[in-house]
């Protein structure tokens, strides 16, 4: 595979914005270098990846979205990283295996594909045993998919509207829907459901979802898709579900979020003017009670195989801050690697 080819003139993600890459930076704000901003072990994840050890998370710097809320606007959007080659990324992987990691899940690489693909592959031939887990928004191609196949086989991907309009005000993309759905159809096609009981290792982390002493069940192979609640948006998230149910039930895991939080962002004047602009979309605040019980109400009614939902809460400390080793609560994760 010609790399330099793929990102003199990049077509990788939907945008196609055919920028040259090797010299200057995309859509994505990234430039042929691959960066990274921390790496770590994660508590936060569903249960089925995060199990007993955390999931081992790799936070890429850039994204193919700019959603006007991120909550990892540091390095998704602001630039928080740093370059690292095939041999670091491998011994970061090493790093988090070793540390107990279940998975390494790799969060918002959809501009990177083709060269994380060829780090995967040097990952395992390094030693890495343990599932490679694809963390996204899905605003990605199936082209660059397939590049990914036999290498991942634990998909995370967002499903974050279908609405067009609402797409396009907060993520700047407004084919967002019709490219999610398919790279998501996609992945449910190619991996298959596959869930493995897990005895419960000596000297286990306790978690607030699991019996202690007891087995847990941990993801091998398969898809679970998110979606987050906007609040005010009910009839949005209304329309994923249907979708959902339709294509994905049975075949996939649904994980309904309700933890939409504003975001204290630190930024210039333009920047935030900017993205007010785009948050006046939406009502930028907490889902209250009422919206809750809603969803709840909504999910009974559809009746899915499989399905995790959070619990309402007001608590806002999870929010991230990537210039610190520790960009989490210790609760939340345990460091790695930092930038």
């Amino acid at each position: 595979m010609d790399l330099d080819a793929l990102y003199k003139k990049c077509l990788q993600c939907p945008r196609r914005c055919s920028a040259n890459r090797v010299e200057t930076t995309g859509f994505c704000r990234e430039p042929s270098d691959l960066r990274i901003a921390f790496a770590g072990l994660h508590f936060g994840e569903e249960p089925l990846i995060t199990v007993f050890g955390g999931s081992g998370t790799i936070f890429f710097t850039g994204c193919t979205l700019r959603c006007a809320f991120c909550q990892n606007y540091q390095i998704s959007q602001d630039g928080l990283g740093r370059t690292v080659d095939r041999s670091e990324f491998v011994d970061i992987c090493l790093k988090l295996q070793a540390a107990g990691a279940e998975n390494i899940n790799l969060v918002t690489g959809s501009h990177h594909i083709p060269k994380i693909a060829g780090y995967l592959r040097a990952a395992r031939d390094g030693g890495v045993t343990v599932p490679f887990c694809w963390n996204s928004s899905a605003y990605e191609s199936v082209e660059m998919l397939e590049l990914l196949k036999g290498l991942v086989t634990i998909w995370l991907p967002d499903l974050k509207t279908l609405n067009g309009q609402m797409s396009r005000g907060l993520f700047a993309a407004p084919d967002y829907p019709d490219a999610a759905t398919k790279a998501i159809s996609w992945m449910i096609k190619n991996n298959p459901l596959k869930i493995e009981s897990i005895p419960e290792p000596p000297n286990a982390k306790p978690a607030e979802w699991a019996e202690p002493g007891q087995p847990r069940d941990k993801m091998m192979s398969g898809v679970i898709v998110r979606h987050l609640f906007m609040p005010g948006k009910f009839e949005q998230t209304a329309d994923v579900l249907a979708w959902l149910k339709e294509n994905a039930d049975e075949r996939a895991i649904i994980s309904l979020m309700n933890q939409y939080t504003p975001v204290p962002f630190k930024e210039s004047r333009e920047h935030l003017e900017a993205r007010q602009r785009a948050l006046a979309h939406l009502e930028n605040r907490l889902v209250n009670a009422q919206e809750f019980e809603d969803i709840q109400d909504l999910i009974q009614a559809y009746n899915f195989e499989y399905l995790f939902y959070q619990e309402l809460s007001d608590d806002t400390s999870w929010l991230p801050d990537f210039t610190r080793p520790q960009p989490f609560s210790n609760k939340l994760a345990t460091p790695v690697w930092h930038y």
